[in-house]
């Protein structure tokens, strides 16, 4: 069995657009490592269900959500 990756290293430069690779930093400067692996995997068009559990990536998306607003502390 035969294996060959389909874009070269000159696509993945190309794959990840400045907007994405803010949210990718912005998730690690927040300690969210899992979610910017998922970040990372739909930039470059793989499919993060192949690479996390199911239960894990739905809680992910969950947490995750755009339009979730923090709570705000009364301090």
């Amino acid at each position: 069995m035969n294996y060959q990756a389909s874009s070269s290293q000159g696509d993945f430069h190309s794959a990840i657009t400045p907007e994405q690779f803010n949210k990718i930093i912005e998730a690690i400067a927040d300690g969210r490592y899992s979610w910017a692996c998922v970040l990372i995997l739909r930039c470059i068009d793989y499919n993060p269900i192949h690479y996390i559990p199911q239960r894990t990536y739905s809680r992910l998306i969950k947490e995750n959500r755009q339009g979730k607003q923090k709570p705000k502390s009364d301090i």
